[in-house]
């Protein structure tokens, strides 16, 4: 069905970062005239060019102590205080935890390499900056990468993860956090170093470092900004860990300097980007009601 899609994909013309990062008409047109054929290609390439019993991407890949403290919480949320206590609270709304088994990392990382040698055209990230090493993960996005299993993957992380414990920590993102986006980012020294202070568009963002053990690199510490007092915060990133906070903590990636560091970026809010009111009062909300998915379908909006 998908025969010679991804051939098609590979030979055609990116537009130029300059292009992206002035946000042309052509961009824009260029994504959605050629969504089916890219769409198309991943599923061709996850088919003939990955072998899925080296790139297994589900739960086995997370830390084990997350992973089974998450599936009793889905079983009974009566147990969910066993996911809590291994989230530390590092500076105000902002938690920290190990989230993959940094043993196992190789093997999303793996993945990941081979989706950059694909020759299929992604769409990089252009917030505040490009991240030229960077890709859309959301189906929301243009160029985001399609790949059947990653979609699996991805999905399973927010729905079965992320929410459920951002819910758990701040109860006033019930029913805003019914929408998805994420974005996979990559600093190196000398190109995409930092990224200046900021708020993001989200109710909550989850930021995991996907480091393997070993890839050591010297800045790029996170700064939080105290919502009241401005005092500083400077946080480093180990090999699988995340930070969860929510999405109005001021916060900044401070230059890298030697080295490389790659993350996902994941973000949860509602619809067409409705956000918690500022200072939303954390009124407590039933496990029973934490641990369930909602049925608010894709709306298609994206912040970028």
């Amino acid at each position: 069905m998908f025969a010679k899609q991804l051939q098609l994909a590979r030979a055609l013309e990116l537009p130029t970062r300059q292009a992206m990062l002035y946000r042309e008409p052509a961009v824009q047109n260029f994504w959605i005239n050629n969504t089916d054929l890219i769409t198309n290609a991943w599923s061709e390439w996850e088919a003939t060019s990955i072998d899925s019993s080296t790139f297994t991407l589900d739960d086995t890949l997370l830390d084990k102590n997350l992973r089974e403290a998450v599936k009793q919480a889905w079983e009974d949320p009566s147990k969910e205080l066993a996911v809590k206590a291994l989230l530390h609270e590092v500076a105000p709304d902002v938690f920290q935890f190990q989230f993959f088994d940094p043993e196992r990392l190789a093997v999303l990382r793996g993945y990941l390499e081979q989706v950059w040698n694909s020759q299929i055209p992604m769409r990089p990230p252009y917030g505040i900056v490009l991240n030229r090493r960077g890709a859309m993960l959301d189906s929301r996005s243009e160029g985001y990468l399609a790949a059947p299993s990653f979609q699996a993957f991805y999905n399973e992380i927010l729905n079965t993860y992320m929410r459920p414990i951002s819910r758990m920590l701040f109860p006033e993102v019930m029913g805003l956090d019914t929408q998805t986006f994420g974005f996979s980012i990559y600093y190196e020294p000398n190109t995409d170093s930092s990224i200046r202070p900021h708020t993001d568009a989200s109710a909550v963002t989850l930021n995991i470092n996907l480091n393997l053990p070993g890839e050591e690199f010297t800045g790029s510490q996170v700064d939080f900004y105290h919502p009241y007092t401005g005092d500083i915060k400077s946080l480093t990133f180990k090999p699988g860990t995340a930070m969860l906070h929510r999405g109005n903590i001021a916060h900044a990636a401070k230059p890298i300097t030697s080295g490389e560091r790659t993350n996902f970026v994941l973000w949860l809010y509602g619809e067409r980007g409705r956000l918690p009111a500022q200072g939303a009062p954390r009124i407590p909300v039933d496990a029973k009601q934490r641990w369930t998915n909602p049925n608010k379908p894709n709306d298609g909006y994206a912040p970028f």
